[in-house]
């Protein structure tokens, strides 16, 4: 089964999302921030890396910049509840620098599965919503 990276500083949301993947089948990796992200995809690439969008350290649209410039045809799930603004203008962003998928927070659970399943299918990194 396929392996995903989830990033997101919060412990309650990557262990929510873990639970809810491993129970289908994927094995999740997780990381608390953008650094952190990175590093574990260089050191092993998963097929999926969900992440956050606000995050100290590296947030969410500089790892997915970093992560598109060094592995091109890297997948990516975005989500974002917004913080103090309106989380649609960070889906945008992440959109435009290529996420697959956007989702926003609260995490639904079917939404969430899904993306993952037909991004997982997808054959390249052209960008769409799950929305």
């Amino acid at each position: 089964m396929a392996r995903i990276l989830i990033i997101d500083d919060e412990d309650q949301i990557r262990s929510m999302l873990r639970l809810m993947l491993e129970r289908v089948g994927y094995e999740v990796i997780e990381a608390p921030d953008g650094i952190e992200g990175i590093r574990k995809y260089r050191e092993k690439p998963a097929d999926l890396s969900i992440t956050d969008l606000i995050m100290p350290n590296k947030d969410g649209i500089g790892m997915i910049i970093d992560l598109k410039k060094e592995f091109p045809g890297v997948k990516i799930i975005a989500m974002s509840g917004g913080g103090v603004n309106r989380p649609e203008g960070y889906l945008d962003g992440a959109k435009k620098l290529g996420a697959n998928r956007t989702l926003t927070k609260p995490i639904d659970r079917d939404k969430m599965l899904t993306a993952v399943k037909e991004t997982l299918k997808e054959d390249s990194g052209i960008a769409e919503s799950a929305e």
